[in-house]
């Protein structure tokens, strides 16, 4: 069976539509998938804030809050006895000695709150949390 020029046309034509057509759907469904996994990903940070790991103060201190992490930053706040801290990230500020050795780790608890490091039970002389973006 010969082609004659009708059928060439409509095959390359049909041939053509198809591809883009394929195109547009395979587009739209990684950009579905990519939302449903960044969607995913934004459940399982909210879940890990939620149960986040609570480390306890040092026994017989209450704790400042400084605004930076050094002892020179304003004092934000004082935490009572026994308080546990949340620590979101962590960054390297003035060197100070606590009851649980000395280095400059300072522990954000919150935006714009430190607290030294060498004054939290974290069972680690190093980094325990992300470090903080600035």
């Amino acid at each position: 069976m010969t082609s004659t020029p009708e059928n060439t046309a409509g095959t390359a034509a049909s041939t053509t539509a198809d591809p883009s057509a394929s195109t547009v759907a395979d587009g739209a469904a990684v950009v579905a998938e990519a939302e449903a996994v960044t969607e995913a990903e934004g459940i399982a940070v909210q879940a890990m804030a939620a149960t986040a790991a609570t480390y306890p103060v040092a026994p017989g201190y209450r704790l400042n809050v400084r605004s930076g992490p050094s002892s020179r930053s304003s004092l934000v706040r004082q935490l009572p006895y026994g308080a546990r801290v949340a620590i979101r990230c962590q960054r390297n500020g003035e060197r100070v000695s606590g009851p649980y050795g000395t280095n400059d780790i300072w522990d954000c608890i919150a935006p714009g709150q430190y607290v030294s490091d060498t004054y939290v039970r974290t069972g680690s002389d190093g980094f325990v949390a992300p470090r903080c973006a600035n």
